[in-house]
Parts: C-alpha cells; sequence; structure tokens
C-alpha cells in the first residue's frame, strides 16, 4: 500500500478501505507520508466527500491514532458540549461547572481562537496562572475533584486530527462537511463520552454561515455520532448578532461569572440553561429537557455553579480570588465609547468584521503563535433590533493606549448598519436528536 494509490481512489470517486485509512493516517502520524501527499488526499475528500459508513470508519481510524482518555474511576456519567463558535461565544465556560454541580462529569477539550472567533482556552487564560496544558493525570486529579476539567488536545490525543487540522488551515481545506464532523467527533470521543451536544451556529459571525449548510453539518455529526454509540444532540442557534454583551476574553469571563451569580445576558443564559438541561436529560439526571432546564438554573442561581467554577480555577493554578473579584482579571488601559452617527434600528451587516475588531486592538491572532492580549476588547451596550439616536453608546472599546484603535473603528463602521427595522433570526433555529 502506498500514499498515491490512496489518492487516486479517493480522487477517482472511490470509497476508501478500512485498511487504506488506517494505514494512511498511522503512517502520516509516524511522518512516513509527507504533508503534500496528506493535502492531496484531504483534496480529494473536500471535492468528492465521503459517503456515511465510509466517514464512520475514517473517523473511527482517527480516534485510534492516539490515546484515548477513560474516566473509569468516575461514578457519574460524563458529557461534553461543542460549539462551532462565533463572536462572544462564551457558553462553556458557565456551562460545564453548572452540569458538574448536577451530577455529571465534564470533560472539556477546547480549542484556541483564529482569525475572527475566540477561542474557550484563551478566554480561560486571562485568569492569572490558569493552566489548561494538563496531562492526562492532571485532567484526572481536576475532574475527580471537580467534576469538570478544561483542557486542550494534548500530542497523544488523537495524533491524526490534530496533524490534519492544522494541514487543513494552511491549505484553505476547512470547510468540509465530512473532514469537520470527523474532526470534532473524534475529538469528543476521545474523551470517553457518554453523551455529547452540539451547537452549530448561522450567520455572518459563523464558522459556517449559510443556514442550510449548518443544519447539513448537524445532521450529519447527529448520524455519525449515533453510528459509533454516542447519544447526541444538536441546536442550531444564531451567531448573526454577538452573544452577549462582551467580545475579549477577560471581559467574558466577567461575564461568564455574572452568567456564574444568576444574572448576566438573557441570551448566554438562555443557551446555558438549554444545553445543559440536555446533557443532563441524554445521561438520565433529568426526565426531560425542561427538568434538565431547571436544574441547570437552580444551579447557577443558588451559587453551587459559581462555587464549582471557584474550585476549578484553584485545581488548574488559576486566582480563585477573581470569582468573587473580577477587578483582579487584566485590564485595559483606556475605555472609549463608540457612539452612533445616525439614529435608527441597529443590525449588523456583517459579525466577523466585531471579531476583526477586537482583534485589531490585540484581542485575536491571525497565526496560531501569535500573542493575545486578554484586556483588550468590546462590551455592547445596544442589541441587534433595538432603536438608537444619534450620540448614543453602541459599544465600549477597551484598548491599551490606541493601540490598533482606528483599525478597530474602521471594522465597527463596517460591521453594523443603522436604519430601518430589520428582522432579528430567533436565537434557536431548530433541534436535533440523535
Amino acid at each position: 500500500m502506498d500514499a498515491r494509490s490512496v489518492v487516486r481512489t479517493k480522487r477517482d470517486g472511490g470509497e476508501l478501505s478500512e485498511a487504506e485509512m488506517r494505514w494512511f493516517l498511522d503512517a502520516y502520524v509516524r511522518g512516513e507520508v509527507a504533508d503534500y501527499q496528506a493535502a492531496a488526499l484531504v483534496a480529494c475528500i473536500f471535492t468528492r466527500g465521503m459517503k456515511p459508513a465510509e466517514l464512520a470508519t475514517w473517523t473511527r481510524a482517527m480516534l485510534e491514532s492516539g490515546r484515548r482518555l477513560a474516566f473509569d474511576e468516575l461514578p457519574q456519567k460524563k458529557a461534553d458540549k461543542h460549539s462551532t463558535g462565533g463572536i462572544g461565544d462564551k457558553v462553556s465556560i458557565p456551562l460545564a461547572p453548572a452540569v458538574a454541580a448536577c451530577g455529571v462529569a465534564v470533560p472539556m477539550i477546547s480549542g484556541r481562537g483564529l482569525g475572527h472567533t475566540g477561542g474557550t482556552l484563551d478566554k480561560l487564560e486571562a485568569i492569572p496562572g490558569f493552566r489548561v496544558r494538563l496531562s492526562e493525570d492532571e485532567m484526572h486529579r481536576v475532574i475527580g475533584r471537580t467534576g469538570v476539567a478544561f483542557g486542550a488536545q494534548t500530542a497523544e490525543l488523537v495524533p491524526a486530527d490534530r496533524k490534519l487540522y492544522q494541514l487543513r488551515d494552511a491549505t484553505g481545506l476547512v470547510e468540509s462537511i465530512p473532514l469537520i464532523a470527523s474532526s470534532i467527533l473524534s475529538k469528543k470521543l476521545a474523551e470517553g463520552l457518554d453523551a455529547l451536544v452540539l451547537d452549530v451556529k448561522f450567520g455572518s459571525g459563523a464558522f459556517m454561515p449559510e443556514i442550510e449548510r449548518g443544519a447539513e453539518l448537524a445532521r450529519v455529526m447527529i448520524e455519525l455520532a449515533g453510528s459509533m454509540g454516542l447519544r447526541t444532540s444538536a441546536f442550531h442557534t444564531a451567531m448573526d448578532r454577538p452573544l452577549g454583551a462582551a467580545v475579549g476574553h477577560a471581559l467574558e469571563i466577567v461575564e461568564s461569572l455574572e452568567c456564574l451569580e444568576g444574572g448576566g445576558p438573557a441570551d448566554l443564559r438562555e443557551l446555558v440553561l438549554l444545553q445543559g438541561g440536555e446533557m443532563l436529560r441524554l445521561t438520565g439526571r433529568a426526565p426531560t429537557l425542561d427538568d434538565g432546564k431547571r436544574q441547570i438554573a437552580d444551579a447557577l442561581d443558588s451559587g453551587r455553579a459559581r462555587k464549582v467554577f471557584e474550585l476549578v480555577v484553584g485545581e488548574q493554578g488559576g486566582d480563585p480570588r477573581i470569582v468573587s473579584d473580577p477587578t483582579l482579571l487584566p485590564r485595559a488601559s483606556h475605555v472609549d465609547p463608540w457612539k452612533a452617527e445616525t439614529a435608527g434600528f441597529l443590525g449588523f451587516r456583517d459579525l466577523r468584521e466585531v471579531g476583526w475588531a477586537a482583534a485589531a486592538l490585540g484581542g485575536g491572532r491571525a497565526k496560531i503563535e501569535d500573542v493575545i492580549d486578554p484586556a483588550v476588547g468590546l462590551v455592547w451596550r445596544r442589541r441587534a433590533g433595538e432603536r438608537v439616536e444619534k450620540g448614543d453608546v453602541l459599544c465600549e472599546v477597551h484598548h491599551q493606549g490606541g493601540r490598533g484603535l482606528d483599525a478597530c473603528l474602521a471594522h465597527l463602521r463596517s460591521a453594523i448598519s443603522i436604519g430601518e427595522r430589520t428582522t432579528v433570526e430567533p436565537l434557536v433555529r431548530a433541534t436535533w436528536s440523535g
């Protein structure tokens, strides 16, 4: 067997055999298949696609390319959620401790931000001292003591995905439904989960903005997860406006803490209750989604979820005092209001521009090795669909002495429209259960 024959099979529209997939991925991880050969196969999958059985075999081969986590010592069920990301999406941060407070363990392997979107790991690292690079032993210790752990993908965990993701990003071959589905699910299956909830975004700030493409991705992942024995549900949620008010790492931690105290933006709380409630239903901790939502609401409002998060921060090396004193988080040197130049109804023409606005201040990265300033960002004071008058403050810009401010404001002007009233999409458009 050789790389050229595997590439030719897929190039000509054939189905790859299990032997071909396992050989190719194992050889690629070992360095015996070159990046250009892997790029050729990825390009063929990108254009030719994969049939359901073929995709399941490919995902299983990726999963078995490295180590898998197992938390057999835990008496409770294990669940996680995955979001395709967007602007201001900090749901995982209050969600995980709320679910853990209700008796379900959450071994959460998260990612970093790239381009216009932020990453959960970067947001957590805004907490002084917080460590996300946990060894397997550390993951077991943290989750055993708190019920939840926030970790990064290690070199040993699904290494085929790690290499292929970097290759896809470098070659512009990211937006392939089979490749996205296998990437997400191979990592989640490696966590040893009993259930998974997916948040698939749509709208101009989403990774996959088209509604039908997002729906197709959700359906493929539900079917794929089911074929691999993992109970999974998916929600199709709006990313045509920011989620919550804060966009920026430390600012989003502050907003997450507000949610953990029973407050915070209504849309953030809605998704935490919805997705957390479904995680409880899938794991048998709640008989219905509504009961699960009530349990999550109680965990937030009673302070139990906040206490779990405080424990996690301490266990992962962070300063737990930030939970009661958010002023200990990094803060920008300047906060300027950005005001409406005309009257009308606020809309978001291209939400990606809001992400680029925060990145221009130093709050994002164009390359994975770029260093992020956790203090900078935006806090929106007006919501999509609201009537504004000339001179009203639309958002506050948190910046470091003007660094990137002009570029930020230019992106913001491109992001919004103020004019006639427009339709605001519902926060949750559809739900799928496996």
